[in-house]
């Protein structure tokens, strides 16, 4: 997804999806909830010192200070993804806090490229929701499906379309395989026409 953004934004693209990435990995890396939200938190909290105090020695945050935070992007709000993830520890999940993930990922790319946009926010849970489904954390198919009627026939500016090619991919076969011919051209016709969903 990084290279559909100019080039003049990819490295604060890619410092914010590695936190996202990293929060992820707290997750799948845990042999149990309680450590991974113990990780998490501890995340959370690192991303909120950045507004006050120097990044310390970890990579991932000295990018989001050094590429994200200059272009007016908190470290708080960045934080804010975490509570996403937290929200797929229980074993009873709300969707809705799961995807506050996608919406604030998509609502902090957009500053990024400095475009708004009012589908985002839907766009981002369905990202969200799809991609906690693909990872087996719960399961969002009545949300999902409601989230793919409602962006319907929805076309996203070309200058958000970067953005919204995850969103795309996340309305298509969630048994659907990475790197498939059906969802490179999926991303194709997304570049071209906007249409976030609709198709398999």
């Amino acid at each position: 997804m990084l290279t559909h953004f100019p080039l003049r934004v990819q490295p604060a693209v890619a410092a914010l999806w590695a936190i996202d990435e990293a929060m992820g990995a707290a997750i799948a890396g845990a042999s149990q909830s309680a450590l991974a939200g113990i990780k998490l938190a501890w995340w959370r909290e690192a991303l909120c010192r950045l507004d006050a105090d120097p990044a310390p020695p970890e990579p991932r945050l000295r990018a989001v200070a050094e590429v994200l935070l200059p272009l007016g992007v908190t470290g708080a709000h960045v934080a804010g993804i975490e509570e996403g993830w937290t929200a797929l520890l229980p074993e009873q999940v709300d969707a809705t806090a799961v995807a506050l993930r996608g919406e604030r990922l998509f609502g902090i790319s957009s500053k990024i490229l400095g475009v708004e946009n009012a589908a985002l926010g839907d766009a981002g849970a369905l990202f969200a929701l799809s991609d906690a489904m693909r990872r087996g954390r719960g399961d969002f198919a009545v949300e999902r499906s409601a989230l793919i009627g409602s962006l319907a026939g929805t076309r996203s500016p070309r200058r958000l379309r970067p953005i919204t090619l995850a969103a795309r991919l996340a309305a298509r076969n969630l048994a659907e395989a990475e790197g498939t011919p059906a969802r490179a051209l999926a991303l194709i016709a997304h570049r071209l026409t906007g249409v976030i969903t609709g198709g398999r």
